[in-house]
């Protein structure tokens, strides 16, 4: 038991205040986010043929835009003050066990609802009815198939292959063969293995984390009840939901298997291995077999899948999304130096913006006595995450579900705030990321939100956390009394 639970709270007036602003803005968010679902198809929430009685269901209100906008506005905004306020006063929080069950039961609430915030989700199911039917989704885009019941309902990906890993294809080819020619079926059958994976990861997290009772509420607020990650990754139905678990589980666990399904599921998430390389380098053997056992379900999988799997993968790498800083960048390029991508040099400043912020990171975390010999996987792991999702030239808001899960392993620093910080304003910028049936006059949102005013917040929120860790001072001896 810790001081201050030991004390009343009535003694830490702040923290009163945190817990009550944690206690009602939070509840609230997930009910906005639950309400956009609920309400039926809307800007924010494509339509799903199907028979009326299979799930997802909805009220079918047809709720206007400026209205199921707003609530999703409400939701990020509810959301990211509740959970800063909730971590501030996380040892004033009610029992994580209680905090753990509120957040699978909204996680699994949402799996009956319409997935809301993007079109992601008809993708994935024409990916899985591809593969379903026989077709490769890695050689085959939904415009060869467009008067398919599932693929032909695809809105923005038309002419785009799968870029999802083959243990993604295979989640999308069973929903596939559940649903049939429905895809309200077979949307549900993805919403089941994506919640199943939500509450997994919350029960991993709560049991690694059992040992400390406020690092377990901690836990739990940056995960089960993380009203952002709520909206984004239960809500809105994306497969980093499944990524994240897996990856985060090999992670907690050291194994190679969850790691290799892992990045089978997303490139890019495997990149937290290196955590586990780095606490396992002392231990050659151990290291060779988490090692071999990833690389061969990897390589096993993607030869199953073929090498073509990778190629939209690496396709994507040279995209910059609307959002991040990089988009500004490569307009200022285009500016003084003439039209082009510049794709090259985006990437290689990427990568120096990554290996940098990760050494400056990891500097941090060593000042600060969190890579402790045994100790060492989860904190690097997010190092290597949060410098990869802050010098990425294409991030949706989607993808920070990563580092929340390897938060959640950690104690208590700066890095909360930053990453709060972060996921709120991507959230802002893709509200939504679905562009069919926006009100016209909420172009501002793109054009200004999205285009400019996000990007120059991340600039300036990078360049701040570069400081924060720069600023490291070793953690303080404390003195041995003589006897």
């Amino acid at each position: 038991m810790t001081l201050r639970e030991r004390v009343p709270l009535s003694a830490f007036p702040g923290h009163a205040r945190a817990r009550l602003v944690a206690l009602a803005a939070s509840p609230l968010s997930v009910l906005c986010t639950i309400a956009i679902g609920l309400l039926g198809p809307s800007a924010m929430v494509p339509a799903l043929p199907g028979r009326p009685w299979q799930p997802p269901y909805s009220l079918g209100l047809d709720p206007g835009g400026h209205l199921v906008v707003a609530l999703g506005a409400a939701a990020i905004l509810l959301g990211a003050a509740g959970l800063a306020a909730g971590l501030r006063a996380a040892e004033q929080m009610p029992p994580a066990h209680w905090t753990v069950l509120a957040g699978c039961l909204a996680a699994v609430a949402l799996a009956f609802l319409p997935p809301s915030g993007s079109s992601d989700h008809l993708n994935y199911a024409a990916y899985g009815r591809m593969a379903a039917l026989g077709h490769d989704p890695y050689a085959t885009v939904p415009a060869d198939l467009p008067g398919d019941p599932v693929i032909g309902r695809v809105e923005e990906w038309r002419t785009t292959p799968s870029v999802y890993g083959p243990v993604a294809t295979f989640v999308q080819a069973v929903a596939a063969h559940i649903g049939g020619d429905s895809l309200r079926l077979t949307v549900f059958a993805m919403e089941a293995a994506n919640a199943a994976a939500f509450v997994a990861l919350a029960v991993v997290l709560h049991r690694a984390t059992r040992d400390d009772p406020v690092r377990q509420r901690r836990a739990a607020l940056l995960w089960a009840a993380n009203p952002l990650v709520v909206y984004q990754l239960a809500a809105g139905m994306h497969l980093d939901t499944i990524a994240t678990a897996l990856v985060v589980a090999g992670v907690v666990y050291r194994r190679g298997l969850p790691l290799g399904l892992g990045v089978a599921v997303k490139v890019t998430s495997g990149l937290v291995a290196l955590g586990v390389a780095w606490e396992l380098r002392r231990r050659p053997r151990r290291l060779a077999a988490v090692a071999a056992s990833a690389a061969v379900v990897v390589l096993v999988l993607y030869w199953l899948a073929g090498p073509h799997a990778l190629d939209q993968v690496l396709n994507a790498s040279r995209t910059v999304s609307l959002a991040t800083p990089w988009k500004l960048v490569k307009t200022a390029a285009q500016a003084v130096f003439g039209s082009g991508a510049y794709h090259l040099e985006i990437q290689l400043g990427s990568l120096v913006v990554l290996a940098g912020l990760a050494a400056l990171l990891l500097r941090r975390m060593s000042a600060d006595g969190l890579l402790r010999d045994g100790a060492e996987a989860p904190p690097v792991a997010l190092a290597f995450a949060v410098a990869w999702l802050f010098a990425t030239p294409y991030a949706l808001p989607w993808y920070d579900g990563l580092a929340f899960g390897l938060l959640a392993l950690v104690p208590a620093s700066g890095l909360d705030a930053f990453l709060v910080a972060r996921l709120a304003a991507l959230s802002l910028a893709y509200l939504p990321a679905r562009q069919a049936g926006q009100p016209p006059d909420l172009g501002w949102l793109v054009s200004v939100v999205r285009a400019q005013a996000v990007p120059a917040f991340l600039l300036a929120l990078t360049v701040a956390l570069a400081w924060w860790a720069w600023r490291a001072r070793p953690a303080a001896r404390v003195p041995t009394p003589r006897a």
